[in-house]
């Protein structure tokens, strides 16, 4: 299996409505970093329609996808959840949430009725949330004099490095996310500063 340098996911959110047989399904993507990310997204659209009879939802986690959880939140079991991942999976996106809010319209839909919609509610609402590429990161932490600041911001910018933390006093301390395809040569000129200790993070 080859490994990946980048990952993909959502740039930003998006919302899509699907209507079948007088039930209105309104689906909603979100991109997320963490499970307290999902959990805040969630309580949103529960306020923003608290008269909705079901909430549904599926999200995947991390760059090694293997994070994710799906809820049928009432409906007959696999008819919502699992469904709605399927979509986040035919586009091959992590870091993505989708919810869908069903108002009953009197109709039964059925099993593969039901199936369609959440279905087609989420792919819907992927169709109008461009996806995009993400260099997978490798997190490590730097400690070093102050008078070193501006060589290791350099390389910070010329390998395309994140910075997550960063304490600037006489002793520097920052945590960088280095790009999995830069991470040898990000390393190597890091190392070749003297005075600049670097730790892999958990």
């Amino acid at each position: 299996m080859i490994e990946q340098d980048f990952y993909s996911t959502i740039e930003k959110s998006g919302i899509a409505e699907f209507k079948d047989r007088g039930s209105k399904f309104i689906g909603y993507a979100f991109p997320i970093s963490s499970v307290d990310d999902f959990k805040k997204r969630l309580e949103e659209v529960k306020k923003e329609h608290p008269k909705a009879t079901h909430h549904c939802f599926a999200y995947r986690l991390g760059t090694d996808k293997n994070v994710y959880r799906v809820s049928d939140d009432g409906e007959p079991s696999g008819t919502a959840g699992k469904p709605i991942l399927g979509q986040i999976d035919s586009k091959m996106l992590t870091d993505t949430l989708i919810v869908v809010v069903r108002y009953y319209g009197g109709t039964l839909l059925g099993v593969p009725g039901l199936i369609n919609a959440y279905k087609s509610t989420a792919s819907m609402v992927l169709q109008v949330t461009p996806a995009i590429q993400k260099a997978i990161e490798a997190n490590y932490t730097l400690t070093f004099d102050y008078t070193m600041m501006n060589d290791v911001m350099m390389i910070v910018k010329q390998t395309n490095c994140t910075v997550i933390e960063q304490e600037a006093m006489l002793f520097c301390r920052i945590v960088i996310g280095i790009p999995k395809a830069r991470l040898d040569e990000a390393l190597y000129r890091f190392g070749d500063i003297r005075g600049v200790e670097i730790k892999k993070d958990a």
